[in-house]
This record gives C-alpha cells, sequence and structure tokens, in this order.
C-alpha cells in the first residue's frame, strides 16, 4: 500500500479588489482512494471553500499549457506561476498558485505512484 502525499501551499484569489487575499490550501493524493485523482482542500471562507477533486494529468498538463475537465480549468500564468479556475453554480473562483509549488507536488505523487503510460 502507497502512502498517501499532503503538501501545503500558499494560493491567492484572484478577485476585481484592489487586495488579493492569500489562503493556504492543502494538496491532496491518495492511490490507495483513487490514483488518478489529486484533490486541492481550500479552507472555509475562502472563494473556494471546498475541496476540489480532479485528474493528476489534468494538473500536470496545465501546468504547461491550458486544460480543462469538467469544472477545472488550469492554465500557466507567465513563467512561474499557475491558475487554477474552478466553476460552481454559484460563480467561479480564479486561485493562482507558484508554479513550483505544485511541480513539488506532483513529484511527490509520482514517487509513490507512477503516472499512468499512455497507449
Amino acid at each position: 500500500m502507497s502512502p498517501a502525499v499532503e503538501d501545503h501551499a500558499l494560493a491567492r484569489i484572484v478577485t476585481d479588489a484592489p487586495q488579493h487575499r492569500s489562503v493556504r490550501v492543502a494538496l491532496r493524493y491518495d492511490p490507495a482512494d483513487d490514483p488518478q485523482t489529486v484533490r486541492f482542500a481550500f479552507p472555509r471562507g475562502s472563494a473556494s471553500d471546498r475541496e476540489w477533486a480532479f485528474p493528476r494529468e489534468l494538473l500536470e498538463t496545465g501546468l504547461r499549457y491550458p486544460a480543462r475537465h469538467g469544472d477545472v480549468g488550469i492554465w500557466p500564468c507567465g513563467r512561474v506561476q499557475t491558475v487554477l479556475e474552478f466553476h460552481t453554480p454559484d460563480g467561479v473562483a480564479v486561485v493562482q498558485f507558484d508554479a513550483k509549488a505544485l511541480i513539488r507536488f506532483l513529484r511527490h505523487t509520482y514517487a509513490v505512484a507512477a503516472p499512468a503510460t499512455r497507449r
């Protein structure tokens, strides 16, 4: 049984307000639960205020070029930032991360479960 991974990253909630608010997000991966899925858990009271689950491959792809799967979109923003967009019936939350933190998290997930090979 492979161990679960939990990293944390600082994210900026992007709004039209003059001041952007940063939140600490738990980045989770448990290959025993689902080896294809990562989870991002946002703190209560933040714009995203829930745990989002999406394919690990989407995160990897979104670090290089725009990608979307269901209610989640990911794309690079400049050379060092990555943007995640979460859609709900109530609206859209846009969150910006340092790409390094997401790359580090992906490396940790690959250390416990290699990505699926494509045919």
